[in-house]
């Protein structure tokens, strides 16, 4: 079991028995004895029958096998010139009181809670604390606006919400609590609480009854021990773009997540107890979750919390420096980072300054890594560049280089091979596996491996409608690519309306809707175009109603703001165009991979359903006098 091929046939060829020997890494309360199942809805559940605990794993049993001096949190935060160093011990305290506030406040096993937080320590805590009452947490990032945090309130229907005073940006301070409270307006459930860690950078109004300070809480509770749940029993919820109206969330199991993430730390990173990872992403992304938070902690390692951006906190030297000060041996981050990075210090000279003796391993993932990103990384750092594929719904890597097993040769543009556990298969429109190299649907045979969802949040139906219906025996991912004659997976994007901003996955479907409210508006498409720094950026393409005659900067100042207190700054939104007309097709749906393949300047062909050809050579002209340059219609 020493080789990938050797741990890969295994978890095609006897699935149950190469897990059953992952799960017996883990400290269950009860050890399961049936590995594979199938629920009352025919879906395949992981250690149904085992009991145990996540928080136990990742703080608990640390401390009891006599780590507790061990670090597991270093918090850097540059925002605020804070570091500290928070050993399993310590943590531990925190979490179990924090429980114990949780506990006072009515949450019991099963309940929900809504965190909405920055990237604090007491953020972690929270998450962990959840999960240790056997309560289910769902986290939104803090960038997003009341609306979105509305609609996820009411979906989640949190018993409390935990939130803090504000979260810091590089120039300035955005409060928190008035986003709350306008969400709380808006959304049809009421929690019974909330309660908010206040910020010396921007203290908060706090509602009598409703509101409570986490600090003062903390002091008065009692630690609680940890609610033993069932291995398909949920450990959160994390909500993920989708098209517009109800939020769609990815449910998590204990079981099936511990067990996978212990395995993706040892097997995927290399990573063994003490030594130190970081995941330079959020708390609100799945990222944070698996990575900052949960596997780190789970396999006994040091995790790094940081506040701050890969430039101006205080240079584009920032990442070094937190690499260096915590001798980091993965730092994992998505490629628009290093490209911001690549901009402001286009020679790594900042680089200079620090030893990364102790850095072995650069991942990247979230969003496709370009060639001149992975050479000017690895150029520049010397160390292995290991580009590697998940998402939201799969938890942890479906392909990897795994530098943990048996490290193989990279390719530029390729996730390199799938993990064990995963059988990733090409599929053309009818289903049908394609030969090597051809492109198709990227799809995963069934069962998928542990740490999967399952279901989406009190929505199965739209599971298996979203996920299962396409390809019958297969998960249909949303991604396109092709396998070469090496086995290695290229994935080449999305194969729907989600693009990916920064490594945020966000729905050009939403941002229509919020586009075609305007009054002066009377259709549009949201594509998303090529963008060096950010890898996509949304860009509006705007039909007037007649006799409208509003400029287009006004027109897209309005736009921008909307979209920006809708969903928030992250959707990046900035650029509109005032366009004659869309290319539709003769029964009046727009072409929409029509336009994202014109503004990326790739090769196209005019569809022979096409109702106005002569569209196009408008589109043409108005793109090129905003820089950008489409190609002409493939013959």
């Amino acid at each position: 079991m020493k080789t990938y091929t050797d741990q890969y046939d295994l978890s095609q060829q006897q699935p149950e028995l190469f897990w059953d020997a992952q799960a017996a890494h883990l400290a269950w309360f009860k050890t399961p004895q049936r590995v594979l199942t199938k629920d009352e809805h025919g879906i395949d559940r992981w250690f149904a029958d085992g009991e145990l605990n996540t928080c136990y794993l990742a703080l608990d049993h640390h401390v009891g096998q006599g780590h507790g001096d061990r670090v597991a949190i270093y918090y850097d935060s540059p925002v605020t010139q804070q570091k500290c160093a928070i050993t399993y011990h310590e943590l531990l305290d925190d979490t179990a009181r924090f429980a114990g506030v949780l506990s006072d406040l009515g949450v019991e096993k099963g309940d929900t809670v809504v965190l909405y937080m920055p990237m604090i320590p007491e953020a972690v805590v929270a998450m962990l604390a959840v999960a240790r009452l056997g309560a289910i947490h769902s986290v939104v990032f803090g960038g997003f606006a009341p609306h979105e945090l509305a609609v996820r309130i009411d979906d989640a229907k949190p018993k409390v919400v935990v939130s803090a005073s504000c979260g810091i940006e590089v120039d300035k301070i955005i409060p928190y609590k008035p986003l709350l409270d306008e969400a709380l307006e808006q959304s049809h459930h009421v929690p019974n609480h909330c309660v908010v860690v206040q910020r010396p950078q921007c203290a908060a109004t706090l509602q009598p009854q409703r509101d409570i300070d986490w600090h003062q809480a903390v002091k008065q509770a009692k630690p609680v021990p940890c609610t033993a749940v069932n291995g398909t029993d949920p450990l959160y919820i994390l909500y993920t773009s989708g098209t517009t109206g109800k939020p769609k969330g990815v449910q998590r199991d204990h079981g099936g997540h511990a067990v996978a993430l212990n395995y993706a730390m040892r097997a995927v990173y290399d990573m063994a107890p003490g030594e130190v990872f970081w995941a330079a992403s959020d708390i609100g992304w799945v990222v944070g979750h698996s990575f900052i938070v949960y596997g780190p902690l789970i396999a006994g390692c040091s995790t790094v919390l940081y506040e701050g951006k890969p430039i101006r906190t205080p240079d584009a030297s920032a990442f070094w420096r937190v690499c260096a000060e915590y001798r980091v041996k993965v730092l994992f981050a998505a490629p628009t980072a290093f490209r911001a990075i690549k901009k402001e210090d286009p020679h790594a000279t900042g680089m200079a300054h620090y030893d990364l003796s102790a850095l072995a391993y650069v991942f990247v993932a979230g969003e496709r890594l370009d060639p001149a990103t992975y050479e000017w990384l690895k150029d520049r750092t010397q160390k292995p560049v290991i580009d590697h594929w998940w998402q939201t719904e799969t938890g942890w890597p479906v392909c990897a280089n795994l530098m943990g097993l048996e490290a193989k040769p990279t390719k530029p543009g390729s996730s390199t091979l799938p993990v064990p556990g995963y059988a990733v298969t090409i599929l053309d429109e009818a289903g049908q596996p394609v030969a090597n190299g051809q492109q198709g649907a990227i799809a995963l045979k069934l069962p998928l491996p542990p740490g999967c969802l399952a279901t989406l949040w009190q929505d199965h139906e739209r599971f298996v409608r979203g996920y299962l219906n396409t390809y019958p025996g297969y998960y249909l991912t949303g991604d396109g690519g092709y396998v070469d004659n090496d086995g290695y997976v290229f994935i080449m994007g999305r194969i729907d309306d989600v693009i990916n901003v920064a490594g945020h996955r966000l729905s050009t479907g939403e941002m229509e809707e919020i586009v075609a409210a305007n009054p002066n508006v009377a259709e549009c498409a949201v594509i998303g175009i090529p963008d060096d720094l950010k890898g996509q950026k949304p860009l509006g393409l705007v039909v007037l109603k007649d006799g409208v005659d509003a400029s287009e900067a006004s027109l897209t100042a309005e736009i921008v703001a909307q979209i920006r207190h809708d969903i928030g700054a992250v959707a990046c939104f900035h650029d509109a165009m005032v366009v004659q007309r869309l290319p539709k097709t003769r029964s009046g749906k727009i072409l929409r991979a029509l336009l994202r393949q014109m503004a990326a300047g790739e090769a196209y062909k005019i569809p022979s359903t096409i109702d106005d050809p002569g569209c196009l050579n408008e589109l043409e002209q108005a793109m090129r006098e905003r820089g950008i340059t489409p190609t002409a219609p493939c013959s």
